[in-house]
């Protein structure tokens, strides 16, 4: 069976996956990424990896499995390696905490390995690209800063934080037309969030947690950075002020965010409603690339006046798109509307598996491809 990749503006045949590792496997995000990788026509798991007390055995085992699929045979039986470069793949897929990221990402680069992280721990550092493949696609160039892209050809590359994923892919169609001045955000966040076993029920059910350590701050840093623009050697933020109050909600999965914008000064004439659902309707930055897990519509609009629900409508484009709704006059700044988004599919695993096609087609990983013959 032949592959179609894209590669710097052609096609070519492609009779091989790529081999990944996961670090952090048996994390909540972790199981998210072996569910998505499944089939994955591009890519194939070959290497696991955990903390010390996972490492050496089966899968299955080592990870009690929480997703609605089944856990893929091939993987109950995989043994979890240790959490070192030595033996992993020249891909690996990151998804472990912000302090266990901040000494392992750099070493699995050192050692050659195109690193995609979910981590947050190198998301704002300055030659690290922070990057949704919708929205800055061109800050992938900052790899070539990376002093381990030189020595071994390993690099890092991350995607934002779950609540910002939802907020930018909304914000950047509009930034684009009409300029954005002024960002106001109150998020509702669901508990899959905090990872497994995540927040007590206890103290989440029939209750809202005003309070989510550093995602405001991530958020407001974030946003910036991903809809700034790449200039020489560096990305300068945009030019605009945000403020963001997260909450987290007794909601499974899905992020809503309740968003006020003021736009850009600098217009002709007023922006109407038809405009700005002209822009979500017509954003299409990803169209002919053919990148699997891509939504065909990144934004998707809803009609109705309670929309867009966790429950309705966070499965959007296999949970890769962000639903958007409610879109109305702003009595303090210009519009304001809700968007949703799914916070381990698109706010996570799916985020970083997407950052991973986009290197492929732009040929930043071929030289960790080798075949690993028909399978999936």
């Amino acid at each position: 069976m032949t592959r179609i990749l894209l590669y710097t503006g052609m096609f070519k045949t492609m009779q091989k996956k790529y081999p990944i590792g996961i670090l952090g496997a048996t994390g909540m995000v972790g199981q998210r990424f072996i569910q998505l990788l499944e089939n994955h026509p591009w890519f194939e798991v070959a290497w696991l990896a955990a903390s010390d007390r996972s490492s050496g055995k089966p899968y299955g085992e080592a990870a009690k499995w929480r997703l609605d699929t089944p856990l893929p045979e091939r993987i109950a039986g995989m043994i979890v390696s240790p959490a070192e470069p030595e033996g992993a793949p020249k891909i690996i897929f990151a998804s472990v905490d912000a302090a266990t990221a901040r000494e392992m990402e750099p070493q699995f680069a050192a050692a050659g390995c195109a690193v995609v992280s979910n981590s947050s721990a190198y998301r704002m550092a300055a030659n690290v690209p922070l990057v949704i493949p919708e929205i800055n696609a061109e800050h992938l160039h900052l790899i070539e800063e990376q002093e381990s892209r030189r020595e071994t050809g390993g690099y890092m590359v991350t995607n934002p934080n779950c609540s910002t994923i939802g907020l930018v892919m909304a914000l950047k169609p509009l930034e684009e037309r009409f300029g954005i001045e002024q960002i106001f955000v109150t998020t509702m966040q669901a508990v899959s969030g905090a990872g497994y076993p995540g927040v007590p029920s206890m103290d989440i059910l029939g209750n809202v947690i005003p309070y989510i350590a550093s995602e405001e701050e991530k958020m407001e840093a974030e946003t910036l950075k991903l809809l700034g623009r790449l200039e020489g050697h560096a990305v300068t933020p945009l030019d605009a002020r945000i403020t963001a109050h997260c909450n987290r909600v007794a909601v499974e999965d899905g992020h809503t965010e309740s968003v006020s914008i003021k736009l850009g000064r600098k217009l002709s004439r007023r922006v109407t409603r038809e405009d700005i659902l002209a822009a979500w309707a017509e954003f299409r930055p990803l169209a002919g690339q053919r990148l699997p897990t891509a939504p065909d519509q990144p934004v998707e609009w809803v009609e109705q006046n309670d929309r867009p629900q966790p429950r309705l409508d966070r499965n959007r484009g296999r949970g890769m798109a962000v639903t958007v709704g409610r879109l109305r006059p702003c009595g303090v700044l210009d519009w304001k509307f809700t968007a949703l988004s799914h916070n381990t599919i698109r706010g996570a695993a799916g985020a970083a598996i997407l950052n991973a096609e986009l290197l492929a087609s732009l040929g930043k990983l071929e030289a960790a491809a080798v075949d690993t013959g028909a399978r999936g």
